[in-house]
């Protein structure tokens, strides 16, 4: 990949981070490794974890997580 943005917000209490990038695609959390160990950490805070990485890209992770805090202003 050679640009990668993200993104994060609180929307109706859950926690809404989402990391793009414009890779070759085909990240697959079904191989182990990281994407296997940051599914198992969301999953433990009761979140989840949507991965979009089709062959050429882009590929989109969008992790939610159950958030008490909510922004001010």
């Amino acid at each position: 990949a050679t640009q990668a943005s993200v993104s994060a917000r609180v929307r109706d209490r859950v926690l809404v981070l989402e990391i793009t990038d414009n890779g070759h695609g085909g990240a697959d959390r079904g191989r182990g490794g990281g994407l296997t160990g940051l599914a198992d950490r969301v999953a433990v805070a009761d979140g989840r974890m949507l991965l979009s990485s089709p062959p050429g890209g882009p590929t989109v992770l969008r992790v939610e997580v159950p958030c008490r805090h909510t922004p001010s202003g």
